[in-house]
């Protein structure tokens, strides 16, 4: 249902000339810098463009709170739209794998996935996508992999190779081998074996993810690889065609993409924590060296909103929110939103002063999430 005009009074908005304490106006779905409608009065707030998440897999909890407890996503889905807005995150892609790990990260989840979220998408507030993340040795499946992004409309696919190749190469059992066959639905041995045999075929790899980036490349999809962990993997990434640099593990490779002209996205955890979960380069020594493109929420989706407040008195509130709004936004090709300015999308999030937390979170002009403060500004309207 279409929302009715409305204008906001009171807050200081961040507008791509800055700061500005004129009145933002909403009007059929687009902002405007016309005192359309009602007024809505909050004194001493902060609004700003809706957060832009370029890769998150915090969904997983939602839809598989427990394995093989849950059938029916779709509540699964409306839990998680609530908490994406309750973050001011108005858009999403969420990374679903098509791997040969089985379980969440099988092909057969990530087709329920996919059309389960088909179904319920009508009835979500937030613009939720899916970034679909293949593992490279899966080459058998490429062909079906085209046609299910052709499908579903998936405009942003991402390599990784999750094989543990030094075990393999030295004829080892994996590390954790038991508990990931028992999330796959296999047995230790299958596992083992079928790891081994796609090892054994590593070499055909980097032609055929070259040629599948390059026929996606022709459709208009995005492509990027996972994890690059120095300079020599993200030149490596960029001849198969991979556009994209996530989470690259060292700065070396940081700047490789940058010297090639790739957009590089951290994790906004790795922020929080002032340091990766696993030892890699921390994402603040990226931000700060100024080749970080984006943030994302990987599996925190809190995380963007704290990250970008805390690196805000060091590189200013412009630059540090541009890298969960203006950076992701640009990075993904969604032209019509990623900032404040009239014309464009009306996705945007009020920060309440009183808790630094979103306090009212509108997506495409639609209110998608409100606290107490926010829902009382809109009912003395």
């Amino acid at each position: 249902m279409e929302m009715p005009d409305f204008h906001i009074t009171g807050a200081l908005a961040l507008t791509p000339d800055g700061q500005s304490g004129a009145a933002l106006g909403v009007s059929q779905g687009r902002l405007t810098d016309t005192r359309y409608g009602r007024a809505v009065d909050l004194p001493g707030w902060h609004l700003l463009p809706g957060i832009v998440d370029a890769h998150g897999d915090g969904f997983e909890r939602h839809l598989a709170a427990r394995r093989g407890a849950l059938r029916d996503m779709t509540s699964g889905f409306l839990a998680l739209d609530a908490e994406l807005a309750a973050n001011g995150i108005t858009t999403a892609m969420l990374a679903q794998f098509w791997s040969w790990e089985g379980g969440m990260r099988g092909p057969d989840f990530a087709k329920a996935m996919l059309a389960g979220l088909a179904e319920v998408r009508p009835r979500l507030t937030t613009d939720i996508r899916v970034q679909l993340r293949i593992e490279v040795h899966m080459m058998d499946d490429f062909a079906e992999i085209e046609e299910v992004i052709a499908d579903h409309g998936i405009g942003y696919v991402v390599f990784n190779d999750h094989l543990p190749h030094d075990a393999l190469a030295k004829g080892k059992r994996p590390p954790r081998l038991t508990g990931q066959a028992l999330k796959s639905g296999r047995n230790p041995e299958k596992h083992l074996a079928l790891m081994q045999s796609l090892h054994a075929r590593r070499g055909e790899v980097p032609d055929a993810v070259a040629a599948l980036a390059a026929r996606l490349r022709a459709k208009g999809v995005l492509t990027g690889s996972h994890d690059d962990r120095d300079a020599v993997a993200r030149r490596a990434a960029q001849t198969q065609g991979l556009m994209i640099s996530e989470f690259p593990e060292t700065l070396d490779a940081a700047q490789e993409a940058l010297a090639q002209g790739a957009p590089v996205v951290m994790g906004a955890p790795n922020v929080m924590r002032g340091a990766s979960h696993s030892g890699n380069v921390a994402a603040t020594e990226v931000v700060r060296a100024g080749l970080c493109t984006a943030l994302a929420s990987d599996y925190h989706y809190p995380s963007l909103v704290f990250a970008a407040q805390k690196l805000a008195p060091d590189m200013g509130l412009a630059a540090a929110w541009g890298l969960v709004s203006t950076g992701p936004a640009g990075m993904l090709g969604l032209t019509d939103r990623g900032a404040l300015a009239p014309g464009l999308r009306a996705d945007l999030v009020a920060i309440n002063p009183a808790t630094g937390r979103p306090g009212l979170t509108i997506v495409g002009g639609r209110i998608a999430h409100t606290d107490a403060a926010g829902a009382a500004a809109l009912l003395q309207a």
